[in-house]
């Protein structure tokens, strides 16, 4: 991964540029501390739909950011975090600059009315429609609810039908001006830009011109949650009978930026998807259990979450949770042997040196990983870390987990 350079567009903005010169394609890229649990009191979704207007209102009296960027033949996502929100295109070099003022108008200064907010509002509640029937979706909302609940972490990113309908453009605006352009963000380069052109860009564009603001002023996790809350007794699993259901089982995890955090990153990967994993050996070589699983470890901004999320029949639910909670209970007691540690570690190396060569993928990580633009953090410095990550950090992750684990299922027996 090229090496990346800082600098400072506003008192809230960092650009940070990493220039590959073979490429011919730039990502830009830009990511703020800034998602769903910072909805208003009474708007819930008010920034997942924010970010649907950024990307398709009018921009400058023409065509929308959407529309521009594809015109181009460039390609254009968005996505509404718990506490992020990125934005991305990607084009060809020769049009990344005037791509990048593009962004600067539409997401720092949107102009939107309650026309055409109406419009897409229909199109989130089409979004939210097709989230609510897929109960992989569902469960993991309901897991976060109760890992959470009641800190805004533990809201679900779409809001609700009813919050939906009563939000106008006025509201947004406000969400906007008042909260979205004054939190921290970065705005990135990587690609076959001049680092030079990028930064002339930035500087010009309006990226420079987001104000200052607080911090979130939001209560700890740890403060907020009743520690009873997550002692795993949950009761046990209510499954429909003969169905096809989806559990989703962890804990809270270290937040973003804890040096903890590589020892729960390594322990995904040891009950994670890969042949290698624990998990896989015993859930689908040795007992046949569960055909699509997979584990991660999140960071926000106070706390984190870790989770196995299993799609299985019904009547494998129990034996599968059991399943995952002897292993927690073997690695938080024994810590895994020498081999298990080592794949788990070079899978988790894997999967970030990856990101490092897919641009779209690799800029958000870059900017969570130096809080977007206040603290040093490299590629190599994120490898030493998980390289780094002993038996005895792995098993004090375990434990952990296991003393505290909760697990949800959808869909439920009625």
């Amino acid at each position: 991964m090229t090496q990346h350079e800082v600098h400072r567009l506003s008192p809230t903005t960092t650009a940070i540029a990493a220039v590959r010169p073979q490429d011919r394609i730039t990502t830009l890229t830009f990511s703020v501390d800034f998602g769903s649990r910072d909805d208003p009191a009474g708007l819930s979704g008010a920034a997942h739909l924010l970010e649907h207007l950024l990307m398709t209102a009018p921009v400058a009296g023409g065509p929308s950011l959407t529309r521009r960027v594809e015109h181009l033949g460039g390609l254009v996502n968005a996505q509404t975090g718990l506490d992020s929100m990125v934005f991305q295109a990607q084009v060809l070099n020769e049009d990344a600059p005037a791509v990048l003022a593009l962004m600067g108008e539409a997401l720092i200064r949107p102009a939107f009315d309650d026309a055409v907010l109406d419009a897409e509002r229909r199109v989130v509640f089409q979004e939210l429609s097709a989230a609510a029937a897929d109960p992989s979706d569902v469960v993991q909302d309901a897991f976060l609810e109760r890992l959470f609940a009641p800190h805004p972490l533990g809201r679900p990113v779409g809001g609700t039908v009813h919050d939906i309908e009563r939000t106008t453009a006025a509201d947004l605006l406000a969400v906007h001006d008042e909260l979205f352009v004054r939190r921290r963000s970065a705005l990135l380069g990587i690609g076959g830009l001049d680092g030079d052109a990028f930064r002339k860009a930035a500087d010009a564009s309006a990226f420079s011109l987001a104000p200052a603001g607080p911090d979130r002023g939001q209560p700890a996790v740890a403060a907020a949650l009743p520690l009873e809350r997550l002692t795993g007794d949950t009761g046990p699993l209510r499954v429909p009978q003969d169905a096809f259901c989806w559990i989703c089982i962890g804990g809270r995890a270290p937040a973003l930026g804890d040096p903890a955090g590589p020892a729960y990153t390594v322990l995904a990967q040891l009950l994670g998807s890969s042949a290698s994993s624990l998990l896989f050996q015993r859930l689908r070589d040795d007992e046949g259990l569960v055909y699509n699983f997979y584990a991660w470890s999140r960071g926000y901004t106070e706390t984190g979450a870790w989770r196995v999320l299993l799609g299985l029949e019904s009547g494998n639910a129990a034996r599968a949770l059991d399943v995952v909670r002897e292993l927690l209970d073997l690695l938080g007691t024994e810590g895994p042997a020498p081999e298990d540690l080592a794949a788990a570690r070079r899978q988790a190396v894997m999967e970030l040196v990856l990101d490092s060569e897919q641009p779209q993928h690799f800029s958000p990580r870059l900017a969570t990983g130096t809080l977007w633009g206040t603290r040093p953090w490299s590629l190599d410095q994120a490898v030493a870390e998980l390289d780094a990550v002993d038996a005895g950090a792995v098993r004090r992750a375990a434990a952990e987990l296991g003393a505290r684990l909760t697990w949800v299922v959808r869909p439920e027996a009625t």
